[in-house]
């Protein structure tokens, strides 16, 4: 994976996903520079200008949506800002992950240091000292529909600039009056559209999105490794892998998969042994896991592609052009990033399917050598029948999850706003999905390597071997039943620290090997 960088300027800087949750996560540090600081303050003028000339600019000197109407006095504008944050603050739910939380304050303020917003300079410097700070909101996680903003989850984001709502803090959740006082801070007054504009974008989605991108890339990377695993203990072959195959069907996700697996299983006598068998072909989940995890590839590549585009546009409304010219659009409407949650989120559940498959041909016992059940002495004990239970469980959840969430709309604010994307929604049930994904990829890590444990004494080639060796550290092998819920739970564990693709990695670089590197630059996160 490539490094993030030290340093990011917001507001000029390219924002990643990868440089997003590195910011998050504390490796890269954020700064204003002069030239953002003045299109800011530009902006905030301007603002200031429309309120002194008392033209109604919508948000500014009006109400809020079905609203826009109500002329709001120089006086009031303020008060409107404040009101605007407490009134939209009706999110329900569990809180959204810390990190989540963390990252929309990130991409907020990487949207409203383009300069078209009208916000403070002060404002943004308060935001930015919470994402230093790791002093994070509290965010409900539902009540958001995704089309004028994430206004409820942002709502909730930005009550602790007014002296509102909840910090988490070290461990800890305090009220923000509390909070304040341990750190001798005081609220600020928002002034006219700021209120406004930070409950305005789509950086719940977004936010979301920047986790599915790494998430889903995880499980992908993983799954290719699991699946060449597979392949050796059920001595698959190594011929639909081949780039002669693949440069006749040249899409990026096959090629960069068939390469992957291809190098895996280099190097293999498990390979060897099976040359001269009498199997012509195998079944579609060993044969066709270029073409299938080759189009959830590819999938990925597409909302990250898209994601980048949002992460570094300015999503609220009205937009400041300047002095002559302020737009009420529709900047604000999640629908771009909606619809490719949705193809993520199928992507995830078709990785898992086919995994469910694998873990279903490695019982059936039709491959030479390999028990069924994955056990010798079935009867008394049975083996691992039902560990494939759980995965077709997990997988068959998934596809209920994968009902679109962009395919729905229901008006709200009184029909101003009556088309909405949903992608909120998408993006969370995106999460539940590869949350299932990484338990099914880690019940077939240890159906794999269950498998692999029948080749031997013939060996893999390095990588795989050593992929089986360092399970073996954490699971041993499964000669009688036990309680099998203890050896998921730790291959689960495995799967969520990546510790395969860290091997893979270690061993690569030690080895001087292409699978230390990406094949294929676009195929990685940052």
């Amino acid at each position: 994976m490539i490094s993030a960088p030290t340093s990011f300027n917001f507001g000029e800087d390219w924002l990643t996903a990868g440089i997003a949750l590195a910011i998050a996560r504390g490796k890269t540090k954020v700064n204003l520079t002069s030239t953002t600081r003045e299109k800011v303050q530009s902006s905030w003028k301007i603002v200031q200008n429309i309120v002194d000339k008392g033209d109604p600019i919508y948000g500014i000197n009006t109400g809020f949506g079905p609203l826009c109407t109500t002329k709001i006095s120089k006086e009031e504008t303020s008060t409107l800002q404040t009101n605007i944050l407490q009134s939209h603050s009706v999110g329900v739910g569990d809180p959204i992950d810390k990190e989540i939380a963390k990252l929309m304050m990130i991409l907020k303020v990487q949207s409203l240091a383009k300069g078209f917003s009208g916000i403070a300079e002060t404002t943004l410097e308060r935001i930015i000292w919470h994402i230093e700070n790791d002093a994070v909101p509290v965010v409900p996680s539902q009540g958001s529909v995704g089309a004028s903003g994430d206004l409820a989850p942002l709502s909730h984001l930005f009550l602790p600039l007014i002296g509102l709502g909840k910090i988490t803090h070290k461990g800890k959740t305090y009220d923000t009056p509390s909070f304040f006082k341990k750190h001798n801070l005081k609220s600020i007054e928002l002034g006219p559209k700021e209120g406004l504009a930070l409950i305005n974008g789509t950086q719940f989605i977004a936010a979301h999105a920047v986790k599915v991108v790494e998430k889903l890339h995880s499980c992908l990377s993983q799954a290719d490794v699991i699946g060449a695993m597979m392949i050796e203990g059920l001595q698959g072959s190594v011929k639909p892998f081949f780039n002669e195959l693949h440069a006749l069907r040249p899409f990026k996700g096959n090629i960069h998969v068939a390469k992957r697996v291809k190098r895996l299983l280099k190097g293999s006598e498990i390979m060897e042994d099976h040359i001269d068998c009498e199997r012509v072909q195998d079944p579609y989940s060993l044969r066709c896991i270029p073409q299938v995890h080759g189009a959830s590839r590819n999938a990925w590549l597409h909302l990250k592609e898209l994601l980048e585009v949002e992460l570094n546009s300015v999503t609220d409304n009205p937009v400041i052009i300047d002095e002559n010219l302020t737009i009420s659009g529709g900047n604000f409407h999640g629908q771009p990033l909606a619809m490719a949650l949705d193809y993520a989120c199928l992507a995830a559940s078709e990785i898992g399917n086919i995994s469910d498959r694998r873990i279903y041909l490695a019982l059936e016992g039709n491959s030479p050598g390999v028990p069924k059940l994955l056990m010798e002495d079935t009867g008394i004990n049975s083996g691992y029948m039902i560990l494939q239970y759980t995965t077709a469980a997990l997988a068959s959840e998934n596809k209920g999850l994968c009902f679109p969430s962009s395919a729905d709309s229901i008006p709200t604010s009184l029909g101003q706003e009556d088309h909405v994307s949903m992608g909120s929604i998408g993006g969370r049930k995106a999460l539940q999905v590869i949350g299932n994904v990484e338990k099914i990829l880690a019940i077939e890590l240890l159906t794999a390597a269950q498998a692999f444990e029948f080749r031997k004494p013939m060996k893999s080639g390095i990588f795989l071997d050593e992929i089986h060796k360092e399970v073996r550290k954490k699971v041993p092998f499964a000669a009688k039943d036990r309680v099998f819920a203890d050896d998921i739970e730790k291959g689960i564990q495995m799967i969520k620290d990546q510790t395969i693709l860290k091997l893979i990695e270690e061993v690569g670089l030690k080895e001087n090997s292409s699978l230390a590197t990406p094949f294929s630059i676009e195929f990685e996160v940052y």
